[in-house]
């Protein structure tokens, strides 16, 4: 049985941001001439800026290592990480791009937070990301034992890591204790009929924008393959999983279904259902309430799972130096 709520507030600064991202933003994202080569550009510029949770050390990987990010919270646990996928469309974005929600997520969570700087198209188009997050999460179980570890992503971050789960599935490796999305992308044949009928209320995307993206990854690939479109795979023996999504974006339906899948194959799912909310509005922490609410949604989240575990006394040190 799919664990439900809906979440009906909606605060002013939230509809604030919906105009502003409907006006600035999304006529760049739907443009057919879109370039993510330029855009990517722009978002580490513009995201430079944003503030990082105090408290929370920064240290990047070192050569041999997968390519990413450790947030290391001063009171984090041991034997426990989040490893963070992050979104945008597999063609932008990255750890640095992120820093805002993964400090966050990191601190809220009283956890170690490793984010994965995978491989995007076009230039590395489908396998490449999953290859990396596999590469990624095999190197996190030379430190942490599988059910310390929770996937979070989001967009097509979120699409990775259920990706990664049918990828570690296949391989007979040991899954994590768990998985917190936010809006996944897990459908890139772009069948969900939220696509066509959220294009006007969603205030980022509409669904060619969305079909464009997935041409750019798939790169003429199988789209129907559960490692590039997980929600056409079997979710048999999955862990537990949490998703959070908006009624009125356009990838609504890959969340709705994807949780009807996981629950008819006898996964525990909890499904968030947020009115209004621009797509992965976390990454707007912290000027919206909603976001810093939904980022400890996904630490409660992370918590319950670690405290279901009986986890060995792993040290820090050896995964922040």
């Amino acid at each position: 049985m799919i664990e439900q709520r809906l979440i009906h507030s909606r605060s002013l600064r939230s509809r604030l941001l919906g105009v502003v991202l409907r006006w600035r933003l999304k006529p760049k994202l739907t443009s057919e001439t879109f370039d993510p080569v330029r855009f990517r550009a722009w978002l580490e510029r513009n995201s430079a800026a944003r503030k990082t949770c105090p408290g929370v050390d920064i240290r990047q990987t070192t050569e041999g290592q997968p390519q990413g990010e450790w947030h290391l919270p001063a009171t984090a646990a041991p034997g426990q990480c989040l490893l963070y996928l992050h979104g945008g469309g597999y063609l932008f974005g990255s750890p640095r791009t992120y820093r805002a929600i993964t400090t966050h997520l990191a601190q809220l969570s009283g956890s170690a937070l490793f984010s994965l700087d995978y491989r995007l198209a076009p230039e590395a188009p489908f396998p490449a990301a999953l290859e990396d997050a596999v590469a990624a999460y095999t190197w996190l179980l030379q430190t942490y034992p599988a059910q310390g570890i929770v996937l979070a992503g989001d967009s097509a971050g979120g699409g990775l890591a259920l990706a990664l789960l049918h990828a570690l599935k296949s391989a007979g490796l040991p899954l994590p204790s768990g998985a917190t999305l936010l809006s996944p992308y897990a459908d890139l044949l772009a069948s969900g009929a939220s696509l066509d009928s959220n294009a006007a209320s969603c205030a980022m995307f509409d669904g060619n924008s969305i079909r464009r993206a997935a041409a750019a990854y798939l790169a003429g690939q199988d789209g129907a393959s559960p490692l590039a479109s997980p929600l056409y795979g079997d979710f048999t023996g999955f862990p537990p999983v949490h998703i959070q999504v908006s009624d009125n974006e356009v990838l609504r339906d890959d969340s709705l279904r994807l949780a009807e899948r996981l629950d008819q194959a006898g996964a525990a799912v909890r499904l968030d259902i947020w009115r209004g909310q621009a797509h992965v509005w976390p990454t707007f922490y912290p000027l919206l309430p909603e976001a810093g609410r939904s980022l400890r949604d996904m630490a409660a989240f992370a918590k319950e799972r670690w405290q279901r575990q009986p986890l060995p006394q792993t040290r820090l040190q050896e995964v922040s130096a």
